[in-house]
């Protein structure tokens, strides 16, 4: 039988855990499921997870921050479990190799480079370090390594400041509302004549747009929607309780008895 001091110790720490993930993945005792993991199947679960941390921290929850952070470095853990069972890489070598990027990274605070500078220069040191480690790694083009599996208008912006850097932007935002003004009239132009195909193109390009007026706004789109979600959310759910008194649900109403509500209810919360 395996020791399981290590598994029951409450003050077991970082041991506790990996040794905990070591047992899940045993071929011969672990858990079915656990077992047929790999890095494919589980990482939806680490975005996921990521987002769950997000939301945590937008709704000020810091108990259940401090839970969803325990998952977030669960996910971690699977991942340099399968890594190590592989060969590729074991949890040791990851925290090695985020610690050496951190200290490279910071030059003004572990090494001898001034930390007086400003806050606009540091970031341009950091996208030079950045730089010089993708050399490193022969993504010499603009756009190389921004990671494919980030949400689209989060990656939409990403790309569209690295092409900003060598100068492919536009001045201002008048220009990117025309260029949305455009995009609009070619999406409804698709509309009515295209496929479906052709349809999701324009809408796409359309987004990609809006994405680009959000960085020049200094909005992170993603932020922005997530908070029109939870006002949507939150409005609609008021229009619910109003039909609910009147004894009535959605479905029981009509469009325009339901929009009249949703401007009550607008009304009402921009009054408070």
């Amino acid at each position: 039988m395996p020791d399981d001091t290590l598994i029951h110790d409450p003050n077991g720490g970082m041991p506790r855990l990996l040794e905990i993930m070591r047992r899940l993945r045993d071929p011969q005792t672990g858990c079915p499921w656990d077992i047929e993991q790999d890095f494919h199947s589980i990482a939806p679960y680490t975005i996921e997870e990521a987002y769950e941390v997000a939301d945590a921290i937008a709704r000020s929850d810091w108990a259940e921050l401090e839970g969803e952070l325990g998952d977030l470095l669960l996910q971690t853990v699977y991942h340099t479990q399968m890594g190590a069972e592989a060969g590729h890489f074991t949890f040791e070598s990851v925290v090695k190799s985020i610690s050496d990027k951190m200290v490279a990274r910071h030059p003004h605070v572990f090494g001898d480079e001034s930390r007086d500078k400003s806050a606009e220069q540091q970031t341009a040191d950091w996208e030079k370090i950045k730089a010089a480690e993708r050399a490193v790694k022969a993504q010499m083009r603009t756009l190389d390594g921004v990671a494919t599996g980030l949400p689209a208008l989060t990656r939409a912006v990403k790309l569209q400041k690295r092409a900003a850097r060598v100068g492919f932007d536009w001045p201002d935002t008048s220009h990117v509302i025309d260029k949305i003004i455009e995009e609009a009239g070619e999406l409804v132009e698709a509309r009515d004549t295209m496929t479906q195909t052709e349809v999701e193109e324009e809408f796409g390009d359309l987004l990609f747009v809006v994405a680009n007026l959000a960085r020049h706004l200094e909005v992170d789109p993603e932020a922005a929607l997530r908070g029109t979600n939870a006002k949507f959310m939150r409005r609609f759910a008021a229009v619910e309780d109003i039909l609910a008194a009147m004894g009535k649900t959605p479905a029981q109403s009509d469009l325009a008895e339901m929009d009249a509500l949703w401007d009550q209810v607008k009304a009402a919360e921009k009054s408070t």
